[in-house]
Protein backbone atom coordinates (compact mmCIF):
# COMPACT_ATOMS: atom_id res chain seq x y z
CA UNK A 1 0.00 0.00 0.00
CA UNK A 2 1.10 3.39 -0.45
CA UNK A 3 2.90 5.33 2.01
CA UNK A 4 0.17 7.49 3.83
CA UNK A 5 -3.06 6.00 1.35
CA UNK A 6 -5.97 4.27 2.67
CA UNK A 7 -7.90 0.91 1.37
CA UNK A 8 -11.10 0.58 0.37
CA UNK A 9 -13.16 -2.02 -2.05
CA UNK A 10 -16.73 -0.83 -3.67
CA UNK A 11 -18.45 -3.30 -5.19
CA UNK A 12 -15.17 -5.72 -4.94
CA UNK A 13 -13.04 -3.65 -6.55
CA UNK A 14 -10.06 -2.67 -4.27
CA UNK A 15 -8.49 1.58 -4.47
CA UNK A 16 -6.29 3.27 -2.48
CA UNK A 17 -7.20 6.80 -1.71
CA UNK A 18 -6.04 9.91 0.84
CA UNK A 19 -7.05 9.92 4.04
CA UNK A 20 -10.49 12.21 4.56
CA UNK A 21 -11.85 10.69 1.07
CA UNK A 22 -15.64 10.52 0.96
CA UNK A 23 -16.81 7.33 -0.65
CA UNK A 24 -18.15 8.75 -3.36
CA UNK A 25 -14.89 10.05 -4.21
CA UNK A 26 -13.04 7.02 -4.02
CA UNK A 27 -15.91 5.77 -6.68
CA UNK A 28 -15.20 8.35 -8.45
CA UNK A 29 -11.62 7.10 -9.06
CA UNK A 30 -12.74 3.90 -10.04
CA UNK A 31 -15.29 5.11 -12.24
CA UNK A 32 -18.23 3.28 -14.42
CA UNK A 33 -21.23 1.91 -12.97
CA UNK A 34 -19.24 1.98 -9.47
CA UNK A 35 -19.87 5.77 -8.67
CA UNK A 36 -23.44 6.20 -7.15
CA UNK A 37 -25.47 9.03 -8.78
CA UNK A 38 -25.88 12.81 -6.80
CA UNK A 39 -28.03 15.19 -7.41
CA UNK A 40 -27.12 17.75 -4.69
CA UNK A 41 -23.76 17.03 -4.49
CA UNK A 42 -21.06 19.43 -6.40
CA UNK A 43 -17.63 18.88 -5.80
CA UNK A 44 -16.37 22.48 -5.79
CA UNK A 45 -19.58 23.88 -4.11
CA UNK A 46 -18.09 23.78 0.01
CA UNK A 47 -20.96 21.93 1.82
CA UNK A 48 -22.80 20.66 -0.67
CA UNK A 49 -24.58 17.08 -0.43
CA UNK A 50 -26.37 15.06 1.95
CA UNK A 51 -29.83 16.81 0.81
CA UNK A 52 -31.05 14.16 -2.08
CA UNK A 53 -29.92 11.34 -0.49
CA UNK A 54 -29.43 9.48 -4.08
CA UNK A 55 -26.18 8.73 -3.29
CA UNK A 56 -26.58 6.37 -0.37
CA UNK A 57 -24.80 3.01 -0.15
CA UNK A 58 -24.25 -0.05 2.47
CA UNK A 59 -21.16 -0.24 4.11
CA UNK A 60 -20.90 -3.95 4.89
CA UNK A 61 -17.75 -3.71 6.92
CA UNK A 62 -16.74 -0.65 8.74
CA UNK A 63 -13.05 -1.17 8.71
CA UNK A 64 -9.82 -3.29 9.37
CA UNK A 65 -10.11 -1.97 13.44
CA UNK A 66 -13.60 -2.33 13.74
CA UNK A 67 -15.51 -4.85 11.47
CA UNK A 68 -18.97 -4.42 11.99
CA UNK A 69 -21.01 -2.94 9.21
CA UNK A 70 -22.97 0.14 9.63
CA UNK A 71 -26.59 -0.55 10.08
CA UNK A 72 -28.46 1.71 7.86
CA UNK A 73 -27.53 2.87 4.75
CA UNK A 74 -24.99 5.84 4.34
CA UNK A 75 -24.54 8.75 1.73
CA UNK A 76 -21.50 8.23 -0.01
CA UNK A 77 -20.99 12.07 -0.47
CA UNK A 78 -20.90 12.85 3.43
CA UNK A 79 -19.01 9.31 4.42
CA UNK A 80 -15.53 9.39 4.98
CA UNK A 81 -13.57 5.88 4.21
CA UNK A 82 -11.79 3.94 6.68
CA UNK A 83 -8.98 1.77 5.86
CA UNK A 84 -10.43 -2.04 5.09
CA UNK A 85 -14.10 -0.51 4.10
CA UNK A 86 -16.22 -2.40 2.32
CA UNK A 87 -18.63 -0.99 0.55
CA UNK A 88 -21.84 -1.89 -1.71
CA UNK A 89 -23.41 -0.12 -4.13
CA UNK A 90 -24.56 -1.54 -7.07
CA UNK A 91 -24.58 -5.42 -6.29
CA UNK A 92 -26.63 -4.38 -2.69
CA UNK A 93 -30.30 -5.27 -3.69
CA UNK A 94 -30.99 -2.68 -0.33
CA UNK A 95 -29.52 0.15 -2.36
CA UNK A 96 -31.26 -0.20 -5.61
CA UNK A 97 -34.83 -0.99 -3.58
CA UNK A 98 -34.11 2.73 -1.68
CA UNK A 99 -32.57 4.19 -4.81
CA UNK A 100 -36.16 3.44 -6.35
CA UNK A 101 -37.77 4.86 -3.46
CA UNK A 102 -35.63 8.21 -3.67
CA UNK A 103 -36.63 8.31 -7.19
CA UNK A 104 -40.37 8.22 -6.51
CA UNK A 105 -40.10 10.68 -3.76
CA UNK A 106 -38.14 13.23 -6.18
CA UNK A 107 -40.54 13.12 -8.71
CA UNK A 108 -43.89 13.51 -6.05
CA UNK A 109 -44.13 17.05 -7.58
CA UNK A 110 -42.08 16.95 -10.04
CA UNK A 111 -43.62 17.46 -13.39
CA UNK A 112 -43.44 15.06 -16.15
CA UNK A 113 -42.95 18.11 -18.98
CA UNK A 114 -39.83 16.40 -20.74
CA UNK A 115 -41.25 16.72 -23.67
CA UNK A 116 -40.95 20.52 -23.50
CA UNK A 117 -37.96 20.64 -20.94
CA UNK A 118 -34.71 22.50 -22.20
CA UNK A 119 -33.03 20.29 -20.16
CA UNK A 120 -34.48 16.95 -21.35
CA UNK A 121 -31.49 15.11 -23.09
CA UNK A 122 -29.11 16.19 -20.36
CA UNK A 123 -31.19 15.68 -17.20
CA UNK A 124 -29.76 13.73 -14.61
CA UNK A 125 -33.43 13.15 -12.93
CA UNK A 126 -34.50 11.81 -16.42
CA UNK A 127 -30.86 9.15 -16.36
CA UNK A 128 -31.87 8.37 -12.40
CA UNK A 129 -35.44 7.95 -13.63
CA UNK A 130 -34.17 5.21 -16.46
CA UNK A 131 -32.06 3.74 -14.56
CA UNK A 132 -33.86 3.13 -11.08
CA UNK A 133 -37.52 5.19 -11.55
CA UNK A 134 -40.54 2.97 -11.48
CA UNK A 135 -43.67 2.77 -13.64
CA UNK A 136 -45.95 4.02 -11.34
CA UNK A 137 -46.52 6.60 -8.14
CA UNK A 138 -48.33 6.02 -5.22
CA UNK A 139 -48.56 9.59 -4.50
CA UNK A 140 -52.66 10.17 -4.77
CA UNK A 141 -52.25 14.39 -3.95
CA UNK A 142 -52.17 17.23 -5.24
CA UNK A 143 -48.82 18.50 -6.82
CA UNK A 144 -47.34 21.54 -5.91
CA UNK A 145 -47.49 24.16 -8.23
CA UNK A 146 -45.73 27.62 -9.25
CA UNK A 147 -45.71 30.10 -11.59
CA UNK A 148 -42.77 30.80 -13.30
CA UNK A 149 -40.76 33.96 -12.62
CA UNK A 150 -37.61 35.65 -13.83
CA UNK A 151 -35.38 36.14 -11.12
CA UNK A 152 -32.75 37.36 -13.51
CA UNK A 153 -32.89 39.26 -16.72
CA UNK A 154 -32.11 36.25 -18.93
CA UNK A 155 -32.94 33.49 -16.49
CA UNK A 156 -36.65 31.95 -15.63
CA UNK A 157 -36.87 29.88 -12.80
CA UNK A 158 -39.59 27.13 -13.10
CA UNK A 159 -39.91 26.45 -9.10
CA UNK A 160 -42.56 23.19 -10.12
CA UNK A 161 -39.42 21.43 -11.60
CA UNK A 162 -37.05 21.92 -8.65
CA UNK A 163 -35.69 19.39 -6.26
CA UNK A 164 -34.04 21.64 -3.75
CA UNK A 165 -30.49 20.56 -4.09
CA UNK A 166 -29.38 24.06 -3.21
CA UNK A 167 -26.37 24.16 -5.71
CA UNK A 168 -27.72 27.13 -7.45
CA UNK A 169 -27.95 29.24 -3.78
CA UNK A 170 -24.48 27.76 -2.82
CA UNK A 171 -22.88 28.89 -6.21
CA UNK A 172 -24.20 32.66 -5.59
CA UNK A 173 -23.05 32.29 -2.32
CA UNK A 174 -19.35 31.31 -3.20
CA UNK A 175 -18.45 32.70 -6.37
CA UNK A 176 -20.25 35.90 -6.66
CA UNK A 177 -20.13 39.02 -4.70
CA UNK A 178 -23.22 38.86 -3.49
CA UNK A 179 -26.85 36.60 -3.15
CA UNK A 180 -30.05 37.50 -3.27
CA UNK A 181 -31.96 34.30 -3.86
CA UNK A 182 -32.05 31.67 -1.75
CA UNK A 183 -34.43 29.12 -0.16
CA UNK A 184 -37.96 30.88 1.10
CA UNK A 185 -40.20 28.88 3.90
CA UNK A 186 -39.75 25.83 5.63
CA UNK A 187 -40.87 22.00 4.80
CA UNK A 188 -43.36 21.11 2.29
CA UNK A 189 -43.44 24.49 1.48
CA UNK A 190 -39.64 25.38 0.56
CA UNK A 191 -39.18 27.35 -2.22
CA UNK A 192 -36.16 28.68 -4.31
CA UNK A 193 -36.57 31.98 -5.01
CA UNK A 194 -36.19 36.13 -4.65
CA UNK A 195 -38.22 38.61 -2.68
CA UNK A 196 -37.75 41.09 -5.97
CA UNK A 197 -37.97 39.86 -9.02
CA UNK A 198 -35.05 40.10 -11.48
CA UNK A 199 -32.86 40.92 -8.58
CA UNK A 200 -30.23 38.19 -9.91
CA UNK A 201 -27.70 40.67 -11.46
CA UNK A 202 -23.89 39.86 -11.32
CA UNK A 203 -21.16 38.43 -13.63
CA UNK A 204 -21.41 34.36 -12.17
CA UNK A 205 -25.11 34.02 -12.58
CA UNK A 206 -25.79 32.47 -15.40
CA UNK A 207 -23.83 29.07 -13.61
CA UNK A 208 -26.70 28.41 -11.41
CA UNK A 209 -28.21 27.07 -14.74
CA UNK A 210 -25.17 24.75 -15.48
CA UNK A 211 -25.16 23.30 -12.12
CA UNK A 212 -28.89 22.85 -11.66
CA UNK A 213 -29.37 19.19 -12.28
CA UNK A 214 -33.14 20.06 -13.78
CA UNK A 215 -34.87 22.15 -16.16
CA UNK A 216 -35.72 24.18 -12.30
CA UNK A 217 -33.27 27.14 -14.04
CA UNK A 218 -33.20 27.97 -17.96
CA UNK A 219 -31.28 29.87 -19.85
CA UNK A 220 -33.66 32.55 -21.55
CA UNK A 221 -31.39 33.39 -24.84
CA UNK A 222 -31.76 29.26 -25.21
CA UNK A 223 -35.41 28.93 -24.10
CA UNK A 224 -37.58 26.55 -26.78
CA UNK A 225 -34.68 27.34 -29.44
CA UNK A 226 -34.01 23.28 -29.83
CA UNK A 227 -33.74 20.31 -28.70
CA UNK A 228 -30.34 19.73 -27.05
CA UNK A 229 -29.72 16.46 -29.56
CA UNK A 230 -30.16 17.97 -32.61
CA UNK A 231 -27.03 20.57 -31.69
CA UNK A 232 -23.50 19.57 -31.96
CA UNK A 233 -21.14 20.66 -29.06
CA UNK A 234 -17.88 22.26 -29.44
CA UNK A 235 -14.98 22.74 -27.57
CA UNK A 236 -13.97 26.79 -27.80
CA UNK A 237 -11.90 29.36 -25.57
CA UNK A 238 -11.11 32.85 -25.77
CA UNK A 239 -9.25 35.68 -23.69
CA UNK A 240 -11.46 36.40 -21.13
CA UNK A 241 -10.57 38.96 -18.78
CA UNK A 242 -13.00 37.58 -15.96
CA UNK A 243 -12.96 33.97 -16.49
CA UNK A 244 -11.03 31.60 -17.95
CA UNK A 245 -12.94 31.59 -21.29
CA UNK A 246 -13.37 27.84 -21.72
CA UNK A 247 -16.71 26.92 -22.88
CA UNK A 248 -18.78 24.42 -24.95
CA UNK A 249 -20.58 26.12 -28.41
CA UNK A 250 -23.69 24.19 -29.01
CA UNK A 251 -23.85 24.46 -32.72
CA UNK A 252 -27.34 24.36 -35.06
CA UNK A 253 -25.90 24.44 -38.45
CA UNK A 254 -23.66 27.49 -38.54
CA UNK A 255 -25.44 29.40 -35.33
CA UNK A 256 -24.33 28.77 -31.87
CA UNK A 257 -27.47 28.89 -29.98
CA UNK A 258 -26.27 28.38 -26.19
CA UNK A 259 -22.52 28.31 -24.34
CA UNK A 260 -21.83 26.41 -21.55
CA UNK A 261 -19.22 26.13 -19.21
CA UNK A 262 -17.43 22.80 -19.81
CA UNK A 263 -18.47 19.62 -18.05
CA UNK A 264 -16.25 16.65 -16.88
CA UNK A 265 -17.47 13.20 -16.90
CA UNK A 266 -19.45 13.45 -14.18
CA UNK A 267 -21.51 16.60 -15.04
CA UNK A 268 -19.91 19.07 -13.19
CA UNK A 269 -18.45 22.27 -14.11
CA UNK A 270 -14.41 21.80 -14.63
CA UNK A 271 -14.35 25.93 -14.42
CA UNK A 272 -16.85 28.14 -14.00
CA UNK A 273 -17.49 30.89 -16.95
CA UNK A 274 -18.60 34.76 -16.52
CA UNK A 275 -21.85 35.90 -17.97
CA UNK A 276 -20.15 37.79 -20.80
CA UNK A 277 -19.14 35.08 -22.43
CA UNK A 278 -21.87 32.92 -21.87
CA UNK A 279 -25.13 35.23 -23.03
CA UNK A 280 -22.67 37.75 -25.04
CA UNK A 281 -20.52 35.86 -27.29
CA UNK A 282 -22.12 34.10 -29.67
CA UNK A 283 -20.90 33.90 -33.05
CA UNK A 284 -17.75 31.92 -34.24
CA UNK A 285 -15.43 34.91 -34.43
CA UNK A 286 -16.01 35.66 -30.77
CA UNK A 287 -14.10 31.86 -30.28
CA UNK A 288 -10.53 29.91 -30.99
CA UNK A 289 -12.76 26.30 -31.71
CA UNK A 290 -10.24 23.85 -30.14
CA UNK A 291 -12.24 20.77 -31.12
CA UNK A 292 -15.70 18.58 -31.02
CA UNK A 293 -16.42 17.73 -27.49
CA UNK A 294 -16.23 14.05 -26.72
CA UNK A 295 -19.74 12.87 -25.62
CA UNK A 296 -20.36 9.69 -24.22
CA UNK A 297 -22.35 7.46 -26.88
CA UNK A 298 -24.56 6.23 -23.97
CA UNK A 299 -26.19 9.94 -24.52
CA UNK A 300 -28.88 11.52 -26.98
CA UNK A 301 -26.41 14.11 -27.34
CA UNK A 302 -23.83 11.99 -29.38
CA UNK A 303 -26.98 10.57 -32.16
CA UNK A 304 -25.75 11.55 -35.09
CA UNK A 305 -22.80 13.09 -34.73
CA UNK A 306 -20.17 10.71 -33.67
CA UNK A 307 -19.25 6.79 -34.63
CA UNK A 308 -20.19 4.68 -32.39
CA UNK A 309 -17.98 1.85 -31.63
CA UNK A 310 -18.71 -1.81 -32.18
CA UNK A 311 -21.55 -3.21 -30.80
CA UNK A 312 -21.35 -5.57 -28.30
CA UNK A 313 -22.01 -8.94 -28.92
CA UNK A 314 -25.43 -10.94 -28.81
CA UNK A 315 -24.40 -13.35 -27.31
CA UNK A 316 -22.24 -12.86 -24.15
CA UNK A 317 -20.23 -15.69 -22.22
CA UNK A 318 -22.06 -16.32 -19.05
CA UNK A 319 -20.04 -18.91 -16.89
CA UNK A 320 -22.59 -18.83 -14.07
CA UNK A 321 -25.12 -20.00 -16.61
CA UNK A 322 -22.76 -22.43 -18.16
CA UNK A 323 -22.10 -24.02 -15.10
CA UNK A 324 -25.97 -24.45 -13.88
CA UNK A 325 -26.82 -25.62 -17.12
CA UNK A 326 -24.23 -28.38 -17.11
CA UNK A 327 -25.52 -29.20 -13.55
CA UNK A 328 -28.81 -29.55 -15.55
CA UNK A 329 -27.72 -31.61 -17.68
CA UNK A 330 -26.08 -33.80 -15.66
CA UNK A 331 -29.13 -33.97 -13.57
CA UNK A 332 -30.89 -34.88 -17.12
CA UNK A 333 -28.03 -37.87 -18.04
CA UNK A 334 -29.08 -39.65 -15.09
CA UNK A 335 -32.72 -39.62 -15.34
CA UNK A 336 -32.35 -41.58 -18.76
Amino acid sequence: MSEGKIKVSIDGILVEVEPGTTIMNAARQIGGDVVPPAMCYYSSLEGSGGKCRTCLVKVSKGSEKDPRPIPKLVASCRTGVMDGMEVQNITSPEVLEARKGIVEFLLINHPLDCPICDQAGECDLQNLSYKHGIEETRYNFDRRTFDKIDIGDKIKLHMTRCILCYRCVMVADQITDKRVHGVLGRGDVSEISTYISNAVDNDFSGNMIDVCPVGALTDQTFRFKNRVWFTKPVEAHRDCPTCSGKVTLWYKGEEVLRVTGRKDEFGELEEFICNDCRFDKKATSDWVIDGPRKVKNTSVISSNHYELPAPPPVIKENLKLQAENKKQLERAEKLK
